[in-house]
């Protein structure tokens, strides 16, 4: 070997890092995660029956055409790996096309137990994508249990077309997010 070529052989591993680094290295603009977020869809029950007394009141047919909207809009997300309901036929009966859909029971949870249910949901579904469907005094207080800022100040008992999706970050990127968007017919 030459003088000129002993420099070269020790800079081989160096530039072969340097190439597959980028070739194969985020984009620009992009980060390494070390794990997928989780997100979290909250939905009050669609539009339910308001005779006075009932005791479980069902959907009405617009409430049974928003919970088709609720599968159709969540359709084209990531894949659903969890439904929960509260334990009544309105929050169940929004769920179900969903849960259908994706071959999935609905799980019941205590409205009263917010940080049981968003702590289940950051063991058991990490990286994944949930549904919960809850009632307009609740579905905001579920977003605080993920740690999330309220996206919007309050939600009308008259108001059913929120769907309010929570991020929880895969890596210590920072605290759960949360946007208001809209589905179905507007309200």
């Amino acid at each position: 070997m030459n003088k000129l070529s002993r420099p070269v052989l020790w800079m081989l591993p160096l530039l072969t890092v340097l190439i597959l680094g980028t070739a194969f290295g985020p984009k620009a603009g992009q980060r390494y995660t070390s794990a997928p977020d989780t997100v979290v869809y909250i939905v009050r029950h669609a539009e339910k029956d308001l005779t006075p007394n009932l005791p479980d009141p069902a959907l009405t047919p617009v409430g049974q055409a928003r919970a088709l909207a609720l599968r159709k809009r969540l359709a084209s997300r990531p894949r659903i790996r969890g439904v929960f309901s509260t334990n009544t036929g309105r929050t169940r009966a929004t769920a179900q096309p969903l849960a259908e859909r994706y071959g999935l029971p609905i799980e019941n949870y205590d409205a009263k137990q917010l940080p049981v249910l968003a702590e289940r949901i950051k063991r058991d579904f990490r990286g994944q994508a949930v549904l919960i469907v809850g009632h307009s005094n609740t579905i905001l207080e579920t977003v605080e249990a993920f740690g999330a800022a309220r996206p919007v100040a309050s939600i009308g008992d008259d108001t059913y077309d929120y769907l309010l999706k929570v991020t929880i970050p895969g890596s210590a990127a920072g605290p759960a997010t949360a946007v208001a968007e809209h589905y179905g017919a507007k309200h």
